[in-house]
């Protein structure tokens, strides 16, 4: 498990080390840095799969090297990635971008990429050897990235046998989940906080089924392949409420966007084993809040089951859950994290209160989830 992950020069941040637990939530005011946090994660990620991470050619200024744009993100090129108040090395090599992860199992790694303005692959050149590293749970299997930006209602969804089978790869939008689902569907959930005590049986299906019902009471749902052509169909049906026929299926298309949305992140819980990691943008999106609470037990189990997920959040209900998680022992409090990022004009100000035992927080500052409370007081005023 990644305990820390320090940058420099990076983005938002001109230098920041920040915990992360089994259950991270990063929290915080719009472009405050929350989302730099994932894409650092996800940029090593992307830069391991393409080959280039730990590559050479030979010229041992170019070895190794960030991949900039790729498909988990697309940062630009150096200038775009470069902090503008950037600190430089001593020896006067100029600025370097800098991405350093803390494991209490296998130690410290760290990749310094030497800066370039236009290019899009920023060189490294001295790599970290690819000895147990290649062994975190970033770059193994288990590794899932879901983007705020996920996939929405549809006719179809791509049938990718490499990414959702071979790979386990949900994709960065989650449009890989539902042909996941169709060829996963009766695999077994282990036995342990994963599984619904309500689900029909202990198979995929049935406990993707029993999680979406938390979001919307009655809802069953079913991915099947095409004939003919590389896409597979979802569709839902609603248990014979409000006088429909519960052999009637509905497209997601007249479904709405909610449920949609939340598949590919309660199907990366679900199937989240030991040593799994996650990165979550924005699981509340297009969700009411007893959903957005229900996503966070969600979020909570994966953990319990020995998940690691790091999640950025706006929603109040997300942090409450997960707090509620923690008061019912369903989540321990020292393997959770809360971090508010806000500017403080100079750069990034990361405020980390701390959760205990009974789900109360160590601090409350200003501008963390508190805009409820200020248009009570002008209601009541």
């Amino acid at each position: 498990m990644i305990e820390h992950l320090s940058l420099a020069n990076f983005k938002a941040f001109r230098y920041a080390r920040i915990r992360l637990a089994p259950v991270t939530l990063l929290t915080g005011l719009n472009s405050s840095g929350k989302s730099t946090v994932l894409q650092s994660l996800a940029l090593l990620r992307q830069s391991y799969d393409s080959g280039i991470l730990m590559s050479t050619d030979g010229d041992s200024d170019s070895r190794g090297g960030f991949l900039l744009d790729g498909d988990l993100v697309e940062l630009g090129t150096g200038q775009d990635l470069l902090h503008e108040d950037f600190s430089t090395q001593e020896q006067g090599e100029g600025p370097f971008i800098s991405v350093m992860i803390e494991t209490a199992e296998t130690g410290t790694y760290g990749w310094s990429a030497k800066y370039s303005p236009e290019q899009d692959v920023l060189p490294i050149p001295r790599p970290v050897e690819p000895t147990d590293w290649e062994d975190l749970p970033l770059f193994s299997r288990g590794f899932q990235y879901l983007q705020a930006d996920r996939i929405t209602p549809a006719t179809t969804y791509p049938r990718s046998h490499h990414q959702a089978i071979g790979r386990g790869f949900l994709g960065a939008r989650g449009e890989h989940a539902v042909n996941f689902l169709r060829h996963h569907a009766q695999d077994v959930v282990p036995d342990g906080p994963l599984r619904h005590p309500q689900a029909r049986g202990h198979t995929l299906l049935d406990q993707v089924v029993a999680w979406m019902q938390e979001l919307c009471p009655g809802v069953n749902l079913e991915a099947k392949e095409i004939p003919g052509i590389d896409s597979v169909s979802l569709s839902f049906g609603f248990g014979g409420s409000a006088g429909l026929d519960s052999t009637r299926r509905r497209r997601p298309t007249n479904v709405g966007f909610g449920l949609t949305y939340a598949l590919p992140i309660v199907v990366a819980c679900l199937t989240a084993g030991p040593g799994s990691l996650i990165l979550l943008e924005n699981p509340e999106a297009h969700l009411h809040p007893r959903g957005q609470s229900r996503m966070a037990s969600l979020i909570a189990a994966a953990a319990s089951a020995g998940a690691q997920l790091v999640v950025e959040t706006h929603s109040d209900h997300v942090l409450d859950g997960t707090r509620l998680a923690v008061k019912q022992g369903r989540l321990a409090a020292r393997d959770t994290a809360v971090h508010f990022f806000r500017g403080n004009g100079a750069g990034v100000e990361i405020i980390t209160p701390t959760v205990a035992e009974d789900g109360s927080l160590s601090e409350w500052p200003e501008g963390f989830f508190d805009e409820s409370d200020h248009t009570l007081d002008q209601l009541l005023g």
